[in-house]
């Protein structure tokens, strides 16, 4: 499987951005599974469901299951956060594994900048980051995007990860 991640400021767009390439790259023929990080203490339960009251009873994991759909929650109960490696391997295989944020684990990223957010470019000091999209032109040694051309960010992170597009066998 391939990685490939979206630092940026808060409010930069970087799920805008994923949630625009995700439609582009699967019509590509690629698998696509995503992991978002949260940095403030989020909860998909609601008190008052059954899970949540698993949860607050002192479940480590509880499962939700229906015909279209499952969830696991697992409850860190004072271990250290898992890295996106720990969680990749939880996850089916798929063509590529888009990140949202994990700005310090070390996979390819594009830094997405907007430039009335007025705050520094976090790409001097990550090695990792590999292209900017950005509203505006920035200065950079690195590949520089326009954060409205899905297109061509698609493309290049289909390169940039050497991705090959699944073709169908032709049907004689």
């Amino acid at each position: 499987m391939k990685i490939f991640g979206f630092v940026g400021w808060s409010g930069s767009g970087k799920t805008r951005l994923i949630v625009k390439l995700l439609p582009i790259l699967i019509e590509r023929g690629y698998t696509v599974s995503t992991i978002k990080h949260a940095h403030h203490n989020f909860d998909i339960d609601k008190p008052g469901k059954d899970s949540f009251e698993h949860r607050k009873a002192g479940a480590s994991e509880v499962m939700i299951a229906s015909e279209k759909r499952w969830a696991l929650m697992r409850e860190h109960r004072g271990t250290i956060e898992p890295n996106p490696i720990t969680l990749i391997s939880k996850m089916k295989p798929v063509d590529i594994i888009l990140i949202e944020g994990f700005k310090k684990y070390k996979h390819p990223k594009i830094e997405v900048y907007r430039s009335h957010l007025a705050k520094p470019l976090i790409h001097p000091e990550d090695p990792d980051i590999v292209g900017i999209a950005s509203d505006q032109e920035v200065k950079a040694t690195i590949k520089r995007l326009n954060i409205e051309d899905f297109h061509a960010i698609a493309d290049f992170i289909e390169n940039y990860c050497r991705l090959k597009q699944h073709v169908s066998p032709e049907v004689v």
